[in-house]
């Protein structure tokens, strides 16, 4: 079945969208909606060996692999699913239709799992339809997946409101992520309204220690800082761009990184990607003069004195390599 829908007629539609014309954007949106699930239930249904994805970049579907740990074949689809289901919801949210804008917010999530966005929009909904326990647990789930500072804040700040709760309450737990959250986007207009509170109502939490609300984060299971995961794939995919000879990918890359763990961290895991390439590059070289010595000696010939690099994807290589994994993360750990 051919793909019934293209990405000018989801540009198409976000025209009216954006005017403000829910007359007309909405109807296209929910009819390339319909024509897309007919494609999708045809075309791309969930295996046990494929899954498929609207990922929106490499980095994207890297980090999947390494926070997911999926190992089915990842396979891209032409057209961004996650992207048609994400204006749907935004045309429910504008009809304050929270129910429909919740369920194609989900669908959204699950073209691309990796876009923060979607999710904290997602946890939003789902406070506005009284479920706070929900939207603390995509709230957490951020944490985990994260790629730049201020997604990881915000989420940081939706759990300190959730601590702030009086079913869930825990003023110590909402002091730390309220920190956290100031350290990662300190001009964040959620994270200061968060502060703003906390100071007004409980005036004498500033005088607890981060050593102390630290420690009561990690007893509710909180970590206190994003993913080093997410880090180390950012410098991969940015130390790969720099190879291919886009420097301002793999500065914006990096930067998210920096914003993400701190500069000391960022440069730090920088070194051991760079030491982990040279290792790999040698390891590679090694294998492939030895397969040629090999070649050369049956043949009755004289070895050649170098042999070129595979081209084995640089990317693909690392993701293998447990070791270089392990030695990465122990920098943030």
């Amino acid at each position: 079945m051919d793909l019934p829908i293209s990405l000018e007629d989801i540009t198409y539609a976000e025209n009216y969208l954006a005017q403000g014309d829910l007359a007309t954007a909405t109807p296209l949106l929910e009819r390339l909606v319909e024509l897309a699930e007919e494609y999708i239930d045809a075309e791309c249904k969930t295996e046990e060996k494929r899954q498929y994805f609207s990922f929106d970049s490499k980095f994207e579907r890297l980090a999947y692999r390494r926070v997911e740990k999926d190992p089915r074949e990842l396979v891209q689809v032409e057209v961004p699913f996650d992207r048609l289901y994400s204006d749907m919801a935004f045309a429910y949210i504008r009809q304050q239709d929270y129910v429909s804008a919740r369920n194609a917010l989900m669908q959204a999530v699950r073209w691309d799992p990796m876009n923060c966005n979607y999710r904290l929009d997602l946890a939003e909904l789902f406070r506005a339809l009284e479920d706070k326990q929900e939207w603390a647990s995509l709230s957490f789930s951020v944490l985990e997946r994260a790629s730049d500072g201020k997604c990881a804040a915000r989420a940081y700040t939706n759990l300190g409101q959730y601590f702030l709760e009086p079913e869930t309450e825990n003023i110590s737990a909402a002091v730390g992520c309220a920190r956290l959250a100031l350290r990662l986007a300190p001009n964040d207009a959620h994270t200061t309204r968060l502060l703003n509170k906390i100071h007004t109502t409980y005036p004498d939490a500033a005088d607890e220690s981060d050593d102390h609300v630290m420690g009561e984060l990690a007893l509710q299971g909180v970590p206190t800082s994003p993913s080093a995961e997410i880090a180390i794939c950012l410098i991969m995919c940015a130390t790969d761009a720099a190879s291919d000879g886009d420097k301002q990918e793999a500065t914006r890359l990096t930067v998210r990184a920096r914003d993400l763990v701190g500069e000391e961290a960022c440069a730090a895991i920088i070194k051991l990607v760079r030491e982990s390439d040279a290792e790999l590059n040698a390891e590679r070289k090694a294998k492939r003069e030895l397969r040629l010595k090999r070649r050369w000696r049956q043949g009755g010939r004289r070895c050649p004195v170098s042999a070129s690099a595979s081209s084995f994807p640089r990317i693909a290589r690392l993701i293998t390599s447990t070791l270089s994994m392990r030695r990465l993360s122990a920098v943030l750990s």
